[in-house]
């Protein structure tokens, strides 16, 4: 008949099943901060930064025709010191457009970049979430199911006793004859 294992302690087992659950419970919120954070950063882009700078465009294409308008009155009165001043203003006003626009054209590349460049990444995110919310609950359910039976098994054969002696420790269905030589049964 075979050995028995040498089984002193399933502390070492249950040491790492802890561990195992501490770090499924730190890193579950990591990565769902990531998640969200990536969600709030393309709600920002696409919605709330697109709004703010189309409004800036229309507020400033409006002071640009107000400086037009103004400029257009200065001509037309023939006062040169007041000419100058609009010119500057309708020259103020449409570097002013001039950078909504861009500002615009650049949010609208960073929500085509952040999608090509994110995506990929947030696949891999979810599923290594996937893998902890499954995989690693599923091992540290096995892990707790491997310390019970080692436990039972080290309840069942004393230390330092092998198959051959101290059978008088193991349970009376689990007591084995010598070879050739039937066994007794222990009932009486």
């Amino acid at each position: 008949m075979a050995e028995s294992a040498q089984v002193s302690s399933v502390d070492a087992i249950e040491a790492f099943r802890a561990s195992l659950l501490i770090y499924l419970g730190k890193a579950k919120p990591a990565l769902e901060q990531v998640s969200a954070e990536v969600l709030r950063t393309r709600v920002w882009v696409q919605n709330t930064q697109k709004a703010h700078w189309e409004h800036q465009l229309k507020l400033r294409r409006r002071k640009l025709e107000e400086a037009r308008g103004e400029l257009f009155n200065a001509r037309l009165s023939q006062f040169n010191e007041s000419t100058l001043l609009h010119t500057m203003a309708v020259q103020k006003a449409q570097r002013a457009v001039d950078e909504a626009e861009a500002k615009l054209v650049m949010l609208k590349k960073w929500n085509r970049e952040m999608e090509t460049r994110a995506e990929p990444l947030l696949k891999q995110l979810e599923q290594f979430h996937g893998y902890l919310t499954t995989e690693l609950v599923k091992g540290a359910v096995q892990l707790a199911q491997i310390v019970k039976t080692l436990d039972a098994y080290t309840d069942t054969v004393p230390l330092g006793q092998g198959s051959s002696a101290g059978t008088a420790a193991m349970p009376s269905s689990v007591t084995t004859a010598e070879p050739g030589v039937a066994a007794k049964d222990p009932t009486p």
